[in-house]
């Protein structure tokens, strides 16, 4: 079973250049886990230290929003990792989203991105760039970016 997981996840990458219409619906939503946990690695990566609080806030949002195991999280984990490396853009992770997702999940999104950015409990202005961009690009208003940064703020507050 790991090894067809393995696959599986080995061409997610490649699925982010097909259009959505030509994925099966096992693989739109591998393609969707993959997008969001890129865009949270991402958060993660905009400050230069690795720090492992930020690794937690992103596992724990991907579990959140994904029924996986701790083995497809960790090849979850992996493989988002070395997608954002390659990434020249955002518009090829967002652009699924805004197909598929409702406006709630979407915000649910930048949620998790704000969770991840307060995880260490300082703010990193290259964060707050990563975030303000991706939220652009999903469409989501200023009041509900707000709203989602003042929603993960308290939380990561207590």
């Amino acid at each position: 079973m790991l090894r067809n997981l393995k696959d599986l996840f080995d061409n997610l990458a490649a699925s982010l250049t097909e259009p959505a219409g030509a994925q099966l619906p096992a693989e739109q939503e591998h393609t969707l886990q993959l997008s969001t946990a890129v865009l949270l690695v991402e958060v993660m990566r905009a400050e230069p230290d690795l720090k492992a609080t930020e690794r937690d806030a992103v596992i724990a949002a991907l579990r959140r929003k994904f029924a996986l195991t701790d083995d497809e999280l960790e090849r979850l984990m992996e493989l988002a990792h070395e997608t954002a490396r390659t990434a020249y853009d955002y518009q090829r992770f967002t652009g699924m989203m805004n197909e598929r997702f409702t406006q709630e999940q979407k915000i649910s999104v930048v949620e998790a991105m704000w969770e991840v950015a307060f995880a260490d409990n300082h703010l990193d202005a290259n964060e707050h760039h990563v975030i303000s961009k991706v939220a652009g690009l999903l469409h989501v208003t200023h009041g509900e970016y707000i709203a989602a940064k003042l929603h993960a703020q308290a939380a990561a507050q207590g």
